[in-house]
């Protein structure tokens, strides 16, 4: 009951929470620059929709998994950009209003394209031919409930009070992410049991998942000339990803707890990567350059 609490009610409101302190950081000029240059768009769009589920496949093929572990973990390549990636490009000093833009962007793409590769990988490493549904309610849910509304009360409240909101903007952020670290500890409560039983097997292949794709989004979008917050942003958005609709496509619409293992795992490991990467960069950012194009 209690764990039921916690992903039901406590995780969702802070999230929520999360997403409000970063709208109080944003302004609706943020957004009109990035759709006025969507090249930064279409970069991420290129290498969480084609590079993440290909380098995901090769290397299941490099390291030998197979079966219902390779589908989970192509599951999870399926899936759209996690919540979290906002705030952990906003310590990156990254552009957070392209994460958001990217991440609500990733979850529409998504309900396209997760049927499609699901419905390979499962005819790939297990022979099967299911059509896979995507649970469109929900992912709609999530975005509006946890990112859009919040985001977007944050940045009405910077709005209508800008002097008290950009006074309590630093408080706000030192909340989020005391409260993201909760989010980090609870991942790993929740799931010791799989982080303990597979770690020797599993989790090698998330971590190296998860710091390969961090490092291909952000070569890739220096490659083509975006700026270091941009690549900063890209490299996070490619690899955070929504963990929980991989639990659910896994155990709720195809019925096969094991397939669920490796998102869950993923989905606590990503954060010690994203952490590390996001804390890493920041370094090489100047705080007036996160608003940088």
């Amino acid at each position: 009951m209690q764990g039921d609490i916690l992903s039901s009610v406590l995780l969702p409101g802070i999230l929520a929470f999360i997403m409000f302190s970063l709208g109080l950081g944003l302004t609706p000029a943020d957004f009109r620059r990035i759709l006025a240059q969507p090249r930064a768009l279409l970069v991420g769009v290129l290498c969480h929709f084609l590079l993440l589920p290909l380098v995901c496949f090769l290397m299941l093929k490099a390291f030998g998994v197979t079966g219902v572990f390779a589908v989970g973990f192509m599951i999870l390549a399926a899936c759209p950009t996690g919540t979290t990636s906002n705030l952990l490009t906003y310590l990156a000093r990254g552009d957070v209003a392209l994460a958001l833009s990217f991440t609500a962007i990733a979850s529409v793409i998504t309900i396209f394209t997760l049927p499609l590769l699901v419905t390979w990988s499962l005819g790939h490493f297990l022979g099967e031919a299911r059509a896979v549904n995507v649970p469109v309610g929900l992912m709609m849910g999530q975005v509006a409930v946890v990112l859009a509304i919040p985001a977007s009360l944050g940045m009405f409240v910077r709005h209508r009070w800008p002097q008290p909101s950009l006074a309590f903007e630093p408080r706000a952020t030192r909340i989020a992410t005391g409260l993201f670290l909760f989010i980090v500890v609870a991942a790993v409560v929740k799931n010791w049991a799989l982080l303990r039983d597979n770690f020797a097997t599993l989790a090698p292949f998330a971590v190296i998942l998860n710091v390969t794709m961090l490092c291909i989004g952000f070569a890739v979008a220096l490659a083509v000339r975006l700026s270091r917050s941009q690549s900063v942003t890209l490299g996070i958005e490619t690899a955070v990803q929504n963990a929980a609709l991989a639990l659910v496509i896994a155990s709720s619409v195809l019925k096969v707890d094991a397939m669920a293992i490796p998102g869950a795992l993923y989905g606590v490991l990503m954060y010690a990567g994203g952490l590390l990467f996001a804390l890493t960069m920041r370094r090489h950012i100047q705080p007036d350059q996160a608003r940088v194009a």
